[in-house]
């Protein structure tokens, strides 16, 4: 019963690739790939540089607010279909509540 047990303290961190979010890694790792497919230097740093920027912006604009924000803006901002549709909520275009 002397054996040091492992608490761990974060369950329900997001994922990171390297120092970044999955969700402000995502758009930077697509645009380097769209970059690689493109075949030529300069549209690989082109889309490379896009692709820092819309990081960057989506860094911003997730500073100092829920760490699940990008989640909570997509289900909003996007329309529904059968495979992202949550049950236990509305639908994200019933925007009056009663309650």
């Amino acid at each position: 019963m002397q054996t040091d047990t492992y608490i761990p303290r974060r369950l329900d961190d997001q994922w990171k690739i390297g120092f970044w979010d999955i969700d402000i890694a995502a758009p930077f790792l697509f645009s380097i790939f769209v970059g690689y497919v493109s075949s030529t230097k300069l549209g690989f740093f082109l889309c490379a540089a896009v692709g820092l920027f819309i990081a960057r912006w989506i860094s911003r604009t997730k500073a100092d607010k829920h760490p699940a924000f990008a989640m909570h803006w997509a289900y909003w901002a996007f329309p529904s279909n059968p495979v992202t549709a949550m049950r236990a909520t509305p639908p994200s275009h019933i925007r009056r509540m009663v309650g």
